[in-house]
């Protein structure tokens, strides 16, 4: 296990920030984190509470999703984080929550509009919602599935999943990723604050408007364009 040390310690790390940030409750959510020299990912184990949870108790699993290392048995999600890390090159870090607002938003079967200079500075797209599991997938290998189910939502919406790094999967909740599994969980700390203004935004005035291209082209480009100015 020793040659797994520094991704057990990131994952773990990674995990714990998810109650911190209060995007989890009780064994709602998980993080992994991917080493693409060994070919694989450490990811939380499956139901182990966050108070209860410690570095060896991070499981080591492949881009196949079968464990090759660890005492426990890993996330029920695992295989949702497989597929994507297998067909998803650039991504080392993925985060799986049941946050709040977020998770309505799934529940309601809705994107994300961009309604704010918030949301632009991290997207420029609405944050995609994927239908809701056909009875086939959902009969066949479910977790599986799932990964194909986020990769088809963004083929058929024609985005970049280098560019807009998180999703709303239909009628279950949020799947985000980055990097590494620290920006994986700033995703998905973001994409919960933006879930709740915009939530917040359609109780004030449900007609409000989507924040225009101009301002949506340069609050993203001024954090992520060619000749961004934003912190130091």
């Amino acid at each position: 296990m020793a040659k797994y040390t520094h991704i057990q310690e990131a994952a773990y790390e990674a995990n714990m920030q998810l109650p911190k940030l209060g995007l989890v409750l009780f064994t709602f959510g998980n993080v992994s984190v991917a080493d693409r020299t060994l070919g694989v990912f450490a990811i939380k184990p499956s139901g182990v509470p966050y108070t209860a949870l410690k570095p060896d108790d991070i499981v080591i699993v492949d881009f196949e999703g079968e464990k090759v290392a660890g005492k426990l048995r890993p996330s029920s999600d695992t295989k949702t984080h497989a597929v994507l890390y297998k067909h998803w090159e650039k991504i080392g870090g993925i985060v799986h929550t049941h946050s709040t607002y977020a998770t309505a938003w799934a529940q309601a079967q809705r994107d994300i509009p961009n309604y704010g200079t918030t949301h632009a500075d991290h997207t420029v797209a609405d944050i995609p919602c994927a239908p809701p599991m056909s009875d086939e997938m959902i009969q066949g290998d479910y977790e599986y599935e799932t990964g194909f189910q986020i990769m088809n939502c963004f083929k058929e919406k024609g985005l970049s999943y280098e560019e807009v790094e998180m999703i709303l999967v239909g009628n279950h909740a949020p799947f985000t990723w980055g990097k590494d599994g620290h920006k994986a969980v700033y995703n998905a700390a973001v994409l919960e604050e933006v879930a709740r203004m915009a939530f917040l935004t359609e109780q004030i005035n449900p007609q409000a408007p989507r924040l225009k291209d101009a301002l949506i082209k340069k609050h993203f480009e001024r954090k992520h364009g060619p000749h961004s100015y934003y912190g130091q």
